[in-house]
């Protein structure tokens, strides 16, 4: 239950204790839909995550840096402009319900102390940011709505701030026991679906959890209980929830963050968890960081992989062509012959002759042979014609050949960056991918008047071998090739065969064959094919490796090498201690 009401409400109180009086040190905005505050609290640095993407709004502090782009955004020049230096005076949750607001007094130009408001919003695709002046007027937002967008509230610099449309729910930190037995007669139907009705900030989850708590079945309806009893004991479990925690994370079998709630959850399953005492923040960073990353990959990675999908299959269509042009190139022999045939009989053969009936002195036996004549040529010129087909297709056998082999070694490009697009998971990476396919011509250059950032290079994947020994595991061309380059003469060098993959390295001059099948293993996983059974994995030492003169990035010859054959096991690779992914 990410992010509704009562998980903000715990947010709300940590962060009011943690960074009031704090100073605004720096405003970052890495993403468009995304602020980071540096505040400087009690002696300590805190990164304040604001947060309202679609999918992962949110508000906590956060251990995890991201780096801004080179030309800030209007939206964050403007922030740094009324908030930079400025003091956090408090932080709330407006109505229960799923706002917050951060009050920062910062001096003017002319040097008086004035209050802003950072209000941000967290409802799914209508979340957003907005910094509102103290007269209630908005200065501007992450995201602009007009009347195109919504009639009934605009969010527009210079409009006056109003909150989202009141749902008449109860104000969960102020509700008495009689209001809320009201509120549930009024509503009615079953018991969950009544407290979330009537309880401003409560998801479905939180409701159900409320009638765990109060010791009644969720799917009860309002009239079959005692209403006045119920809201008792729902009105203190409300009064007790914020000394309730700690907040925990729900793990899948895997091991992955499935889920967050602010305390443990009695009407769910037990379920393997991970408690964070130091509070929600700890627990939202743990849960959202891994998947809003990916998220934000998979978005930045799609238009990629559809320009590749495209020029593969071009490259596809192109050997087809070329295919059927080199069969079509198989009967220039056939045009020759005939040519030389006609030639040959010239004596005997008369202009208007539709088929010419002649010895084939190719054969043994010279039985005889006809070939087709143009009726409007002479024999001569038939001749002349069956040559000039002859060199028609010898031309078209050389350059369909040429052509061909062009496309294949295009096609194998395209699918090693296929593969390394799906080995990406960082922006570093996906950066350097998109920088090599621009350099090969497959993607538009992007054009942009300031000069680009000199980002550090990539890392490859590094494990920890069941014997205590690295291995490295390129991500794209370019780490494979560092890594390999890199590489000691007598480490090990592995690679899927005759297909796209990672360089894998083994750091150690003497390894042993569980090492061995581990980095195997690593090969084949990493590999295109992953999804294959028995994949035949080489392996050597490094000395043996040559890069051949004006080969692309990672492209590599090897001598020396042995073959294993392995199967991809996630299970297994899983179970390979991951030092840096």
């Amino acid at each position: 239950m990410p992010m509704d009401g009562v998980m903000l409400g715990f947010v709300a109180r940590e962060l009011n204790a943690k960074l009031r009086d704090g100073r605004v040190d720096r405003v970052i905005q890495p993403e468009r839909d995304e602020i980071h505050l540096l505040i400087r609290a009690q002696g300590v640095n805190h990164r304040l995550v604001l947060s309202a993407s679609a999918n992962a709004a949110r508000i906590h502090l956060s251990e995890h840096a991201k780096t801004g782009p080179m030309e800030p955004p209007m939206f964050c020049m403007l922030l740094r402009k009324y908030l930079g230096s400025g003091r956090v005076q408090a932080v709330r949750r407006i109505g229960g319900d799923r706002i917050l607001e951060l009050d920062i007094s910062a001096l003017s130009e002319l040097g008086d102390t004035i209050t802003r408001t950072l209000v941000i919003e967290i409802m799914g695709r209508h979340s957003n940011i907005i910094l509102r002046a103290a007269d209630g007027r908005i200065i501007d937002a992450a995201r602009h709505i007009g009347e195109d967008i919504s009639r009934v509230r605009q969010v527009l610099p210079g409009l006056p701030y109003s909150y989202p449309p009141s749902q008449g729910k109860l104000n969960p930190e102020t509700a008495t026991a009689e209001e809320i037995a009201a509120r549930l007669i009024e509503t009615g139907g079953k018991l969950d679906k009544a407290i979330s009705g009537c309880i401003a900030g409560f998801s479905p989850q939180a409701a159900r959890e409320a009638c765990a708590r109060i010791g009644l079945d969720a799917a009860v309806l309002v009239q079959e209980i005692d209403v006045q009893q119920a809201a008792q004991a729902l009105a203190q479990y409300l009064a007790d929830m914020p000394a309730m925690g700690p907040c925990v994370v729900n793990l899948s079998e895997s091991g992955a963050p499935g889920d967050v709630y602010p305390f443990a959850q009695m009407h769910l399953p037990c379920a393997k968890t991970v408690a964070y005492p130091d509070g929600p923040s700890a627990a939202l960073d743990a849960y959202f960081y891994e998947r809003d990353r990916r998220d934000r990959m998979n978005q930045r990675a799609s238009s990629l992989a559809h320009t590749l999908k495209n020029h593969i299959e071009r490259c596809e269509k192109k050997i087809a062509i070329q295919n059927e042009a080199l069969a079509g190139a198989e009967r220039m022999e056939e045009y020759r012959q005939k040519g030389e045939l006609i030639q040959a009989n010239l004596y005997r053969l008369k202009k208007g002759e539709a088929v010419a009936r002649v010895e084939n002195f190719y054969t043994e036996t010279c039985e005889p042979v006809d070939i087709p004549m143009d009726v409007s040529l002479s024999p001569a010129q038939n001749a002349q014609r069956y040559f000039k087909l002859y060199q028609k297709a010898r031309g078209a056998r050389t350059l369909a050949a040429e052509q061909k082999a062009r496309a294949e070694q295009e096609l194998e490009y395209l699918e090693q960056m296929e593969d390394d697009l799906r080995k990406c998971t960082d922006a570093q990476g996906l950066g350097e991918l998109r920088a090599m396919l621009e350099k090969s011509g497959h993607v538009r250059h992007t054009v942009t008047k300031m000069k680009p950032r000199k980002e550090a290079p990539s890392q490859p994947m590094k494990f920890l071998s069941c014997d205590g020994i690295e291995i490295e595991v390129g991500k794209n061309a370019l780490q494979n090739e560092r890594l390999t380059m890199g590489a000691k003469g007598d480490e090990l060098w592995l690679h899927a065969q005759k297909m796209p993959g990672s360089h894998v390295i083994v750091h150690s001059a003497d390894v042993p064959e569980s090492t061995v099948a581990e980095a195997a293993m690593l090969a084949a996983y990493y590999s295109k094919g992953v999804r294959s059974a028995q994949v035949p994995i080489d392996a050597t030492l490094r000395r043996y490796i040559k890069k051949p003169g004006g080969t692309p990035a990672g492209f590599v010859i090897y001598t020396h090498q042995r073959t294993l054959y392995i199967t991809p096991d996630e299970a297994a690779v899983k179970k390979i201690k991951c030092i840096r992914e």
